[in-house]
């Protein structure tokens, strides 16, 4: 019998070509762009699960307001760790992660390579982390100090394989030259891992910390022991903070307690955060690696779903529409004797056979959109990733189960024919009973009216940033890293460069408003004893005198640093948020202090006030900041006019080189820089753009399915109006009308769904658009004209038919 009916659904198949092929390419494109989903899904949701123990896997966050500055940081203290494994038996083991140091310059054969993979570490981290060992020992690895494991994917760069690594040395450029021993080489760290680095140098190595609760540098990772409840653990951050950290604060500033701490409206908490949650639902400063949302997942779960939906509805209404042309067959073959369940299952077969060729040929577009695809969500996904259990289980049931859904309505729908009526010519079906149609077009044009919606005001949002004053000129700025380039030569080298003609000013510049560069706070107090209600915190970055100019920023009081004034060192710039926490009034002139480590205390004099410039992403307000005038050398910013970029960066580059040798020359520009705090933004938007266009496809192909029904349904009707007079467009507004209406109720429907979701989404940036009432306008009315447009083809088509063909019959 099965074979009957694969035989029978293959005949008819190849006898209506052209409706099989549009069935084919639309549910083909539907079950595709499913599967990339999926995968990115998967891909997004599978983050450190290859560690042994990631369900007892924790990161320590804090989360301090003081002063009005709040920070909420994925980082915490030198000792949490170790206090935490000593007071509480449910501490397994913990390792720290320290990579403030940013970058290394590691000696290759003659040259120096910037390696930006490179943190500092405990040996226990690979205790914590499941981090296979393919040479060495990683549990004693770095206990000493001028120690480092690599990757095998940096052992083979550098010395040729593992084995040769281990108990060789890598000269870095550490306090001018250090050699660090290789102890051992693991694998290279999964892609789907929330940090990935090549060299873990020893934690001996770190010059900061030193027991200081008050100073949060270090990612601290906690292994809990089985059975242990984290959100139960947290209870226990109260008693460390009264017990260690509240005695080193009262060393700083008179209070008694939290509790006095508290009274200015300040707050210190920690807590244990999953390590498998990092990836998807943590967005705290400071984070190892840039991390995705969970919303994203959500909401492209909801995308995959829907436009397999639309496929299948395109499915179903070109079946349907289909159906008169099928009706006679179905009338015959009940003369015959044919059973009802015998004709639900060969059109359910067609249907499964449509769907397997369907998903054969959305595995090749899966295939030949990959690379495109992981390009632009910054993926590296690939065929194999099908090949896990789970996802052979899908792929063998799931034409199944879209045959059977796609299928089960046409089925039903065409073995209710009656033979005597069908036979006579009449389907009995009147345009009239098509509610579950008119539900499935406004289903169809609601979905895509909500991807339309998002797309734009995604795009709106991040033409908004691109465009908005920020407070600095981020425009022509070539930004060149100075950690090749001896100290004592750095100064006379930059201003060399800003003599050429194409440069208009130069300046150090190793703090910069854009992500990825460095970062320094600390506490300032407006009396010279701190207490809860005078302290707060701000930024505290070392520039030099041109950096305000170069920068493009402006000064609203006071001046910035001067040659002219000595006393500038001890003095500081501050912003206007700056200003309002402080509660200074008529602030220049005014002095601020700042406690050391040591309890010694410092004046500064406060000479200028910046106007406010956003030095992080435009998802936060502008927290306070000051300078203070100090190397920064590091890095150096050139403002250039030169329409020839790539030749004034040869020039540069040959200056360097001269007094560099054998010294990497590494060099960006801001703007690129300042979009790259934007690149998950502008990722979601390229693919959301493509599922909108995909979604829009399909729908259409689903319309004129149903326009096709309604007009065979309708053909002797509009040849009657034809005889009687009716003009072409008279019959096209005809067809057309139902339709229109039916856009409209979708377009009213999905309005203020897209609404909520657009108004959530953009809650995530402090700078934001407006959800103005034209952007929903404008998509409504494009919905409306590619409705219009897809429908004119067909009811034009049956227009201009001759009412001769449709009413001879009668």
């Amino acid at each position: 019998m099965i074979k009957n009916y694969i035989r029978t659904a293959w005949r008819n198949l190849l006898k209506n070509k052209g409706f099989t092929a549009i069935n084919i390419i639309g549910l083909s494109l539907g079950i595709g762009c499913f599967i990339v989903i999926a995968m990115f899904v998967s891909d997004e949701l599978s983050y450190d699960k290859h560690n042994e123990h990631i369900d007892n896997l924790y990161r320590v966050h804090s989360d301090i307001v003081f002063g009005g500055t709040e920070l909420i940081m994925a980082l915490s203290s030198d000792p949490m760790g170790e206090t935490l494994k000593r007071d509480y038996p449910d501490v397994e083991q913990f390792a720290r992660v320290f990579a403030a140091s940013g970058s290394k310059l590691i000696k290759n054969k003659n040259k120096y390579i910037e390696e930006n993979s490179v943190v500092h570490a405990d040996s226990t981290l690979f205790d914590v982390f499941t981090l296979p060992a393919l040479a060495g020992n990683t549990k004693t690895a770095l206990n000493e100090p001028n120690t480092v494991v690599i990757t095998e994917s940096a052992a083979i760069r550098y010395f040729g394989s593992a084995q040769e690594a281990v108990g060789a040395f890598l000269e870095t450029n550490d306090n001018t030259r250090t050699l660090y021993e290789v102890t051992a080489v693991i694998e290279d760290m999964p892609q789907n891992a929330h940090f990935r680095r090549d060299f873990f140098f020893s934690m001996d190595n770190v010059e900061y910390g030193y027991g200081n609760y008050l100073s949060h540098n270090f990612y601290t990772y906690v292994r809990l022991r089985d059975g242990a409840d984290y959100k139960a653990f947290n209870a226990n951050f109260p008693e460390v903070i009264d017990k260690y950290i509240v005695p080193q604060a009262q060393q700083y500033m008179q209070i008694e307690s939290m509790d006095d701490f508290e009274k200015g409206g300040n707050h210190l908490s920690y807590a244990l955060f999953p390590v498998k949650d990092i990836h998807l639902k943590s967005s705290r400063y400071a984070e190892l690696s840039a991390n995705s949302n969970i919303q994203y997942v959500y909401i492209f779960s909801a995308v995959a779903l829907f436009i397999l939906i639309l496929a299948c509805i395109n499915f179903m209404n070109l079946t349907t529409a289909r159906s008169s042309g099928r009706a006679k067959e179905v009338g015959i073959r009940k003369v015959l004797g044919t059973g009802k369940k015998s004709l639900i299952g060969q059109f359910l077969t067609e249907s499964i056979l449509i769907s397997i060729l369907a998903l054969i040929i959305g595995l090749l577009f899966v295939k030949l959109s990959l690379g495109w695809f992981n390009g632009m969500s910054g993926k590296e996904m690939e065929m194999s990733n099908l090949l896990t259990p789970q996802f052979i289980i899908f792929l063998i049931v799931f034409p199944f189960i879209v045959g059977t859904f796609a299928g089960i309505y046409p089925a039903f729908f065409m073995s209710r024919f009656q033979p005597v009526t069908v036979l006579k010519g009449k389907l009995g079906t009147g345009h009239k009973k098509n509610t579950l149609r008119n539900f499935l077009v406004i289903f169809q044009f609601t979905t895509s009216i909500i991807l339309i919606v998002g797309t734009v005001v995604i795009y709106k949002q991040l033409n908004y940033i691109q465009n908005t004053q920020v407070g600095f000129n981020k425009e022509q700025m070539l930004l060149v890293n100075n950690s090749g380039v001896p100290q004592e030569t750095r100064k006379s080298l930059r201003d060399e460069i800003e003599q050429l003609t194409d440069v208009v000013s130069a300046s150090f510049a190793g703090f910069l408003p854009v992500s990825d560069s460095s970062r320094s706070d600390t506490t300032f107090s407006t009396e010279a004893v701190m207490t809860e209600s005078n302290g707060f915190n701000m930024q505290f970055w070392p520039v030099d005198y041109d950096y305000l100019d170069n920068m493009g920023m402006e000064m609203l009081e006071g001046r910035f640093f001067s040659r002219e004034f000595g006393s500038d060192s001890m003095s500081v710039v501050i912003n206007e948020t700056a200003v309002q926490l402080s509660g200074l009034k008529d602030p220049v002139g005014k002095n601020l202090y700042q406690t050391n480590a040591r309890g010694d205390v410092y004046t500064v004099k406060i000479i200028g006030v910046v106007k406010n410039f956003n030095y992080e992403s435009l998802r936060e307000n502008v927290g306070a900041l000051s300078f203070r005038l100090a190397d920064n050398s590091w890095v150096s910013a050139y403002r250039f006019k030169s329409a020839d970029v790539a030749g004034l960066v040869d020039t540069i580059e040959a200056k360097y080189k001269e007094v560099a040798p054998g010294m990497p020359f590494n060099y960006s520009f801001m703007d690129e820089s300042f979009d790259n705090m934007y690149r998950q933004e502008q990722r979601v938007g390229s693919v959301a753009v493509t599922f909108a266009i995909l979604a829009i496809i399909i729908a259409c192909l689903g319309l004129l399915g149903l326009a096709t029904y309604i007009a065979e349904q309708r053909t002797k009707e509009i040849g009657v109006r034809k005889v009687l007079g009716a003009s072409v467009t008279n019959i096209v507004k005809m067809l057309s009308k139902d339709f229109v209406k039916l856009v409209l109720i979708a377009f009213l429907i999905a309005s203020p769904i897209a609404w909520w979701f657009m108004d959530k989404w953009l809650q995530d940036f402090a700078y934001r658009i407006t959800l103005d009432w034209w952007i929903f306008a404008v998509v409504g009315l494009l919905a409306l004209l590619v409705a219009l447009f897809t429908l004119s083809f067909q009811a034009i088509r049956a227009a201009l038919s001759n009412p001769v063909n449709s009413l001879r019959t009668e």
